[in-house]
């Protein structure tokens, strides 16, 4: 079972090859990781998607960001999708109750919404300013982000400027876990980066007394 509290890494290629990231990722500890390049073709990313797999430990889980079709096709464990994106009934309906799903949300209604629908947990943010995302949505802040935690019953994955620094005010405002780009990939040793993560998290979820769901 993956820990309560939980490091969700994001491969994107806005800093370099997934297929090169991805390894470094694995090596410093993370085991659920997001293949993300948005600008790539359909060949592309199911070319990286199952490159990737081919390397991946046998406990770790590979999400594609976005592509139904590549996730079910590259047999990755799941698909990460926006507001966007196919919807998640459907999704759910191509890739079968096995497969996790998650969806983006960006507000307490869409957060409401999502947890009606047949999806694994639901992201939430962005929490703190990021440079991430082009055009992102409104900073939602730490209140609104306990705010929605209480109001759903779904595991919730936080995401946009987490830092180590701000992490557990994340985590005691009801995050499940945190995804995280910017903390991991902008490092000249992506690894030991990611080991720094990964310990502090299992930390927090060596001492967690909360028995939220985990993903």
């Amino acid at each position: 079972m993956t820990p309560v509290r939980c490091l969700y890494a994001i491969a994107d290629a806005s800093f370099g090859n997934p297929i090169d990231l991805a390894p470094r990722l694995f090596e410093g500890g993370a085991r659920r990781i997001q293949v993300r390049n948005k600008n790539a073709t359909a060949r592309e990313l199911l070319d990286q998607v199952e490159r990737i797999l081919a390397l991946a430990p046998p406990d770790a889980q590979v999400i594609v960001n976005d592509r139904v079709d590549i996730a079910l096709i590259a047999g990755a464990a799941g698909v990460h999708l926006g507001q966007t994106d196919l919807p998640p009934v459907a999704a759910r309906e191509i890739l079968g109750p096995e497969r996790i799903i998650g969806v983006s949300t960006h507000n307490l209604d869409q957060a409401l919404a999502a947890d009606k629908l047949p999806v694994d947990y639901v992201a939430v943010g962005p929490i703190f300013a990021t440079l991430t995302k082009e055009n992102p949505d409104p900073v939602l802040g730490l209140e609104e982000l306990a705010t929605i935690c209480k109001a759903i019953h779904k595991p919730v994955v936080a995401i946009g400027g987490i830092k180590l620094d701000n992490v557990e005010d994340v985590l005691d405002a009801g995050a499940t876990s945190v995804a995280v780009i910017r903390g991991l990939l902008d490092s000249a040793d992506i690894a030991a980066r990611v080991r720094t993560w990964v310990e502090l998290m299992e930390r927090f979820g060596m001492t967690a007394s909360d028995d939220r769901p985990s993903i």
